[in-house]
């Protein structure tokens, strides 16, 4: 098991890139849902302000 963890020598440079790739992809995830979620928060109050003005 430790042989597998170690990578033949290369674990820093596998373990980085896996890291770096997982965190990218969460990125790509919730970016685009935290964008989606303002624009409705927005549309949601230039509803209001067109209802009350």
């Amino acid at each position: 098991m430790s042989d597998f963890f170690a990578m033949g020598g290369y674990a820093f440079y596998v373990w980085t890139s896996y890291g770096l790739t997982f965190v990218l992809m969460f990125i790509g995830v919730i970016k685009p849902l935290m964008a989606n979620k303002q624009i409705l928060r927005g549309l949601l109050l230039k509803r209001k302000r067109e209802q009350n003005g």
